[in-house]
């Protein structure tokens, strides 16, 4: 059986191999939430413009990885049809979402792992290319994007060398994947403090307005 490498398609719409692409990245998409502030609905499934949110991210993150895993803990079947591979947490109370960062760490393919949660299907191609190259750029250290005076750590590229010290930090009872990073000397994107990109659909009045972008 022929093996066919992976191939994304660059701005001038030519076809190239993955791993010509800056900083081969395994990609995590963050799923596994309780949905609190959505009345304990599965976030991932719920539709925003006729598809569901995890649809809108993996077409964004599937042309640049062989590589795509989803954190989820419930519905997994659906979830497959969206990944590469699946993790979930090792507990069963919904301990946060650096349970699922610490599954995709160890999960991982590739020596960097980028991750984006599930609620942000405003993100583009242009915003993932810069945090790649930021992290090109500073091989050993997380990247977490940044706007004004707020890092965003769902939304960063991590060594997977470091996954040690963050199951570390797991272990000492640690919880914040911000605090961590920034132990771990992360480094941010810099974004316009405004920048409608990052909006954030985790309530069902924000599923429903797409503030601050237009069709």
């Amino acid at each position: 059986m022929l093996y066919h490498k992976p191939l994304f398609t660059c701005r001038s719409g030519t076809l190239m191999p993955l791993e010509s692409l800056p900083l081969p990245c395994s990609i995590l998409l963050l799923a596994g939430g309780r949905g609190q502030r959505m009345g304990g609905q599965d976030k991932g499934l719920l539709e925003w413009r006729g598809q569901p949110l995890i649809a809108h991210l993996q077409r964004l993150a599937r042309p640049l990885t062989d590589d795509l895993i989803i954190s989820c803990n419930r519905n997994h079947g659906r979830y497959a049809d969206y990944a590469d591979q699946l993790v979930s947490d090792d507990s069963a109370d919904f301990p946060g979402p650096l349970a699922g960062i610490r599954a995709g760490l160890f999960a991982a393919r590739h020596g960097h792992l980028l991750i984006l949660p599930c609620d942000v299907p405003h993100i583009d191609a242009r915003l993932l290319a810069d945090l790649r190259a930021k992290a090109q750029r500073n091989r050993q250290v997380p990247v977490m994007v940044r706007h004004g005076e707020f890092w965003e750590p769902l939304l960063c590229i991590i060594p997977v060398a470091l996954k040690d010290q963050v199951e570390q930090a797991w272990k000492a009872g640690e919880r914040s994947p911000r605090k961590i990073l920034l132990q771990l000397g992360a480094v941010g994107l810099e974004c316009p403090a405004d920048d409608a990109r990052l909006a954030n659909l985790n309530t069902p009045d924000l599923l429903h307005t797409r503030p601050g972008v237009s069709e």
